[in-house]
């Protein structure tokens, strides 16, 4: 009988010290990988950087690179990058280009740092949908700062 209870003390003990080693290996990559799905790491983009991915985005879309981009340089036929057309003349220049994505920049940058964060670009896109959505309720078209082929993600992935 004392074996008996030997043996039955022994084995909580092996119970008991194995319940304190947590999850198995794997179980523990499970929890990893579940965690890490749609993660996306934070990002700081300066207004410089911004200015200079810009600049390459302005050179991208400007095809026949004479400085401005036409309707039939952009992506889509009804592009609102068309709006930074400020004389209206059927172009955006570079200078225009610039002015209005570093503009947007500004926009984005809530706390007025010279930096954005991806929180702060996750706010003010939050923000623009919101106020586009509370256009359209209304029957009035949204304007200025709508999201377009300027979306260049701040954090690549965004």
């Amino acid at each position: 009988m004392r074996a008996l209870v030997v043996g039955m003390a022994m084995a909580m003990a092996g119970t008991t010290s194995l319940a304190g080693c947590g999850e198995s290996p794997s179980e523990k990559k499970a929890a990893a990988d579940a965690r890490a799905v749609g993660f996306t790491p934070p990002a700081v983009m300066s207004r410089v950087d911004f200015g200079t991915s810009m600049d390459r985005r302005f050179r991208e879309l400007d095809r026949n690179a004479d400085e401005r981009l036409t309707s039939d340089e952009l992506p889509r036929k009804n592009a609102r990058l068309m709006q930074l057309d400020r004389d209206k003349n059927g172009s955006v220049s570079a200078i225009e280009f610039s002015e209005g994505t570093l503009k947007r920049f500004d926009a984005m940058d809530l706390n007025h740092d010279g930096t954005v964060t991806s929180e702060e670009h996750q706010a003010w896109r939050a923000a623009n949908r919101a106020r586009r959505a509370g256009a359209a309720k209304a029957g009035t078209p949204a304007t200025d700062d709508d999201e377009d082929v300027l979306e260049n993600k701040i954090a690549t992935p965004n």
